[in-house]
């Protein structure tokens, strides 16, 4: 296994974690505010994976 892959399934799996966060934190403002920037920084993350290489 190369390293690209297994960066590419850890940081599936940080979305994956932090979608679980954003449905238990349903009802509390703030654990929801701080759950959604966990979603966008892991899917910031993961743009390098699919961004075309010149």
């Amino acid at each position: 296994m190369n390293n690209n892959l297994l960066n590419f399934i850890g940081w599936i799996l940080f979305v994956i974690s932090s979608l679980c966060f954003i449905v238990s934190s349903i009802g509390n403002f703030w654990a929801m505010g701080g759950s959604i920037f966990f979603f966008l920084a892991s899917i910031v993350f993961l743009v390098p994976f699919f961004k075309k290489k010149n």
